[in-house]
């Protein structure tokens, strides 16, 4: 019999059209003779469609494993997942828990700093609450502001003034109500695909040459003028040096699954910070966690059957444990 796969994907959030396209990438890729996929799409209204999971255990009997395409907030920050682990469904990706903290930036880095794993120097404001006085200055400009639960770039801004901070945080707010202040970082970006569950190993590491001042959503999604270089052009250690440490910031967080981790190399002491933490990266032609792959010789389809295969080995494992005395 084929493996029912329910592809869920849209969602909420400014990452809508990502996650489509992410999607059909997805599908295209699956074996016609091995799977069944079923669609189901979140509208931005929230609306599921062409129906809901029940959250009742045995409640979806033609469902086998579910296949999770929601970038950002509703669908990579645990709150489906949480929904799937209520509907005793096995998923692809991370739990519950790997998915809240790793959305949360502010919470991923004070993960980072507890297991002593470099994250550049930051601080937290609130929306509403963020004064000139006490954000200005606490950093040499530039410096990046960010929501601290949304991805894709959606909401980052680069502030080289105060008054440019200020907008940005501005702006910031809009779209979360805890806001990011990070010193700048001059140098190079690297992002470097994981994969597994108790054992995670890393793909070789890509590096991104931005096309504008920073590699924002345009840059991502909009223009096709980055360039990525994989595998990136640097040395065996350095690539060994990135690879350790995403795999470590996987295991800090708990992930399982697969997660893509994104890095900056400052250029004037070549050390590597942890950017953050992907759960649900992009799946698009274009998207780096299958290009990394791809280059370690794991091919797109190959990846997929991988991915499904641990979803359904972490959903057999938690068959053995009591919740009842």
């Amino acid at each position: 019999m084929k493996l029912r796969v329910a592809v869920v994907y849209g969602g909420r959030t400014g990452e809508h059209e990502v996650s489509l396209r992410s999607a059909e990438s997805i599908v295209a890729a699956m074996d016609p003779v091995r799977y069944e996929v079923q669609r189901i799409l979140i509208g931005k209204d929230g609306r599921w469609r062409p129906r809901a999971i029940s959250p009742e255990p045995g409640g979806n009997p033609d469902i086998d494993v579910v296949f999770p395409v929601l970038h950002g907030t509703f669908g990579e920050d645990g709150t489906v997942q949480g929904l799937l682990e209520l509907a005793d469904l096995a998923y692809v990706g991370a739990g519950v828990l790997a998915s809240a903290v790793s959305m949360d930036k502010e919470v991923m880095k004070r993960l980072m700093v507890e297991r002593g794993l470099p994250v550049v120097e930051y601080i937290t404001v609130r929306r509403g609450r963020f004064r000139r006085e006490d954000v200005c200055g606490r950093f040499p400009f530039p410096v990046f502001v960010k929501p601290a639960n949304l991805g894709s770039s959606v909401g980052v801004s680069k502030a080289k003034t105060c008054e440019e901070l200020m907008a940005a945080l501005e702006f910031a707010a809009q779209f979360d109500r805890k806001i990011i202040v990070e010193r700048g970082i001059q140098g190079r970006e690297f992002e470097c695909s994981v994969l597994g569950n108790d054992d995670p190993v890393a793909a070789v590491p890509c590096e991104i040459l931005p096309s504008r001042d920073f590699y924002d959503y345009e840059d991502k999604y909009l223009l096709n003028q980055a360039q990525t270089v994989v595998p990136a052009n640097v040395t065996a250690q350095q690539t060994m040096e990135i690879q350790r440490l995403a795999v470590e910031c996987y295991r800090a967080v708990d992930c399982e699954g697969m997660a893509r981790v994104d890095f900056l190399m400052e250029a004037a002491t070549g050390k590597f910070f942890i950017n953050e933490i992907n759960t649900i990266p992009g799946f698009t032609s274009i998207s780096m966690y299958p290009k990394m792959w791809e280059a370690s010789g794991l091919a797109y389809p190959k990846l997929i059957d991988r991915l499904i295969d641990l979803a359904l080995e972490r959903h057999r494992e938690k068959q053995s444990t009591r919740y009842t005395r």
